[in-house]
């Protein structure tokens, strides 16, 4: 089962994924944090995301990018955080052209599912602000809705969070 978490920054979808993971059935639940610490605001964010899995019985794996090479110690549930921190690292960090790095995605999200009883993915609207950015910025937010497309046609389940309202987008209320 996928499950695709999606909403604005700051919306709450991060505490709703980590319910989903707590709540999920399997004995064995991974975290997958992807988000590279720069800086203070960096070491901030992912201080305040350490302190809300606390206690929960997750396993945290950092995997910044190539999830195609990851291999979970057994199987389990997995929560990854997130596609938009995935991506940047994939698109920066590695570069090539977008097939290229929308390809090593894919491949990645793939080798995770086929590992996990439950896979949920947290990832960020973005594409609402209408602000103009540099061509990199424009080409990552192309990216970005691109992944996001597929991850939902793949997902059994999507659901926006809105000011911490979980909106189910795909899928039935009961099918957690």
């Amino acid at each position: 089962m996928m499950h695709l978490v999606t909403g604005a920054s700051a919306s709450g979808k991060s505490a709703y994924a980590e319910d989903l993971l707590a709540d999920a059935m399997s004995v064995n639940k991974y975290y997958i944090a992807t988000m590279r610490p720069w800086g203070t605001e960096g070491a901030a964010r992912v201080k305040k995301h350490r302190a809300m899995r606390e206690g929960k019985g997750f396993q945290t794996i950092e995997a910044f990018h190539t999830l195609d090479a990851l291999k979970l110690p057994q199987s389990g549930s997995l929560m990854l955080e997130c596609m938009s921190n995935l991506l940047a690292n994939e698109q920066f960090e590695l570069g090539g052209t977008d097939e290229e790095i929308l390809a090593r995605i894919k491949k990645g999200i793939q080798n995770v599912k086929e590992q996990t009883e439950t896979l949920i993915i947290v990832t960020n609207e973005i594409f609402s602000d209408g602000c103009h950015y540099d061509p990199d910025t424009v080409r990552y937010i192309r990216l970005l809705g691109t992944i996001n497309i597929w991850l939902a046609g793949e997902a059994d389940t999507v659901t926006e969070v809105v000011y911490g309202i979980p909106i189910r987008q795909k899928g039935e209320e009961n099918d957690e």
